[in-house]
């Protein structure tokens, strides 16, 4: 293994702050992954890293050392991909983090026409409804709907999805169809938190006027915490949901579902490629947000409104 190889491990290590961690995430032996930070610690004769049973940290050197090989490696990343043009094949791995109903419905269907084009990108899709760290977990960048929580990271706002009201089917044959607010008193939401035991919202919507989101308290037999939960809930007809379309699309097409008081839709909600604060972006990285940005376009609209 080559200096630069040993160098790129022990980034992962420090990042993951743990052997384990980095050995999963590069695909390599656990053995592999100590053997190289051990030859890179002898190699420049300094302790990088602090060992315990429970916890990988860096030490001061280590610190020093991550910091400037960080810059390094990316510089050599940038230089390799220089004199490449557009149309060369990327190559090596690629770590993603979307949304379960965007990665499902827009992303994963278009995936073999991205890997037949790049035979030799090695793609890893993490798709959940949870905030990942995108530096710890090692995440090239993440697809983000709605509040962004990290600002250290660098956002791209390609659009807003469209949020609408949905009930199934059998619910509105339950019960008569809301026409107002007020008649909402008469109905239940079904609530929607990323942790259990959080706070939950009510019925939002954006102020005719001033476009403001505005909230109604409302009650509900079920709180959920991830979106295919939510969709399952709603079809099982115990309750009101506040979805963007492109979620929804099949199940409205199929009759499985009614969209609700369209005049008292939710504010659109933001969607944005988030990516670490790196001086130089890989070109793999780069043209993989760009063919995600494409894909979602005609599910996107313009501005906030």
């Amino acid at each position: 293994m080559s200096l630069i190889d040993r160098t790129r491990v022990f980034l992962r290590v420090a990042e993951l702050s743990s052997f384990t961690a980095a050995a999963t995430s590069l695909g390599l032996p656990k053995a592999s992954v100590s053997t190289a930070v051990q030859q890179l610690e002898a190699e420049l004769g300094a302790r990088l890293l602090h060992r315990t049973t429970r916890r990988v940290s860096l030490t001061q050197d280590g610190q020093v050392f991550y910091e400037r090989a960080q810059e390094l490696v990316g510089d050599l990343d940038e230089l390799a991909g220089l004199f490449q043009g557009e149309g060369v094949a990327l190559r090596g791995r690629l770590r993603v983090d979307m949304p379960v109903g965007t990665a499902r419905d827009v992303i994963i269907p278009r995936l073999p026409e991205l890997l037949d084009e790049h035979p030799e990108l090695e793609l890893e899709l993490s798709s959940t409804d949870r905030f990942v760290d995108v530096v710890r977990e090692g995440f090239d960048c993440v697809l983000r709907i709605g509040a962004k929580a990290d600002s250290s990271l660098i956002s791209r706002t390609i659009g807003h999805y469209r949020v609408i009201n949905c009930a199934s089917r059998g619910y509105v044959e339950r019960h008569e169809l809301p026409r107002t607010l007020a008649d909402l008193a008469e109905h239940r939401l079904i609530h929607y938190v990323s942790r259990l035991g959080s706070p939950v919202d009510g019925w939002e919507y954006a102020d005719a006027e001033t476009g403001e989101p505005r909230s109604i308290p409302m009650h509900g037999s079920i709180t959920v915490d991830n979106s295919a939960a939510y969709l399952a809930a709603c079809l099982a007809g115990l309750g009101i949901i506040q979805v963007p379309a492109v979620g929804v699309r099949a199940e409205l097409e199929r009759g499985q579902l009614v969209e609700l008081l369209p005049e008292f839709r939710p504010a659109p909600m933001p969607v944005a490629l988030l990516y670490p604060n790196r001086r130089h972006l890989p070109r793999r990285t780069r043209m993989f947000m760009d063919w995600v940005a494409e894909l979602l376009q005609p599910h996107l609209i313009e501005g906030g409104g």
